[in-house]
């Protein structure tokens, strides 16, 4: 990046609150174009979330690991990949469900179905991970390969899914929802506005990202207390800005679809694209680390939409404290007590 002079204070204040209403705004563009698409094409806007927002947001970490692979740092690709999942689940899910209006309601049998998937596909490469000799471990190139045929196979099944599903019912909810989209342009101007938040939302990462290291760094912030903080959770501003956005709106199934698929994503389309790239080799106190706190925090998160099938304030402030929890630990693990990463 680079953009923005890095000793100027005002100039980086300035540009990080005009990135954060930038931010903001694209979210709502967003969200609003992910809804009207599930509107007209008549498609649950858990499953828009799932895939379409999914991929959308999760560009920032795709393109920072794929990059850092393809550069001989390993490390950041997969703790980039990891530490989303963790910030994904934790703390931008949980903020949506706080300033949601109202509980979330979660869909049982969408909510079975990914929620197993998911603790597979963590566990397989968890023990793809964990194969290294000594006190390294690495994921081959063959094995970034066949993460990402696991998530071509994954999509083709959605798609059948959904093609089986709207066979069997109509939902005439959702029909009823079509009038309301269609009139201000059809699909093509709903894609254009989901469009036109996603790149908003990227750029504006971008920059408030740059902006906030800058500021850390005219403080003499420590750069890897910077890396923990800011990289971790720059990256994952697009699920935070669209969640908020969402579940503020009423739209929490397209805020827990979203998270869904940038946690599939992120183990698939990340890691395997960047293991396939570069194979990553990485220390093993940090996928027993990362792992198992991804473990406990997505574990949290499904235990939480399983109860009830409906996520209250009560369980985003949970999910939320196990995030500073989360950061407290990894702060004084790696960076006090300087084990190896």
């Amino acid at each position: 990046m680079d953009f923005i002079p890095e000793s100027n204070l005002i100039i980086n204040l300035t540009v990080l609150g005009i990135s954060f209403v930038i931010l903001t705004k694209s979210a709502d563009f967003l969200v609003d174009g992910a809804v009207a698409i599930a509107a007209i094409l008549k498609v649950p806007k858990i499953l828009i979330g799932i895939v379409l927002v999914g991929f959308a947001t999760t560009a920032p970490e795709f393109t920072v690991s794929l990059i850092s692979a393809v550069k001989g740092l390993p490390e950041i690709a997969l703790g980039n990949a990891i530490g989303s999942v963790i910030v994904d689940d934790a703390f931008a899910l949980g903020l949506g469900i706080i300033v949601a209006p109202a509980a979330i309601i979660v869909e049982s049998k969408t909510l079975k179905r990914i929620g197993l998937f998911l603790i597979c596909i963590y566990i397989l490469a968890f023990i793809l991970a964990f194969t290294g000799i000594g006190n390294e471990s690495i994921i081959e190139r063959w094995e970034g390969i066949l993460l990402l045929v696991i998530l071509a196979c994954y999509l083709v099944l959605v798609i059948l899914s959904e093609r089986k599903r709207r066979n069997k019912e109509r939902n005439s909810h959702i029909a009823d929802e079509v009038d309301e989209y269609i009139k201000p342009g059809g699909i093509l101007k709903q894609f254009l506005r989901f469009l036109a938040g996603v790149a908003g939302i990227i750029v504006a990462s971008n920059f408030l990202v740059e902006s906030a290291e800058n500021i850390a760094s005219i403080f003499h912030v420590s750069e890897a207390i910077i890396g923990l903080t800011i990289v971790a959770i720059g990256t994952s501003l697009p699920e935070i800005a669209t969640c908020v956005v969402a579940s503020r709106k009423g739209h929490g199934d397209l805020a827990l679809g979203d998270i869904l698929g940038a946690d599939i994503l992120n183990i698939l389309w990340i890691i395997g694209a960047a293991s396939t790239a570069n194979p990553i080799k990485v220390s093993n106190d940090l996928i027993l680390f990362s792992f198992p706190s991804m473990f406990i925090i997505v574990g949290t998160m499904l235990l939480f939409a399983r109860l009830g099938y409906k996520l209250e304030k009560w369980k985003g402030i949970v999910l939320v404290s196990l995030y500073i929890i989360y950061l407290c630990i990894a702060i004084v693990l790696f960076f006090i007590f300087g084990i190896s990463t």
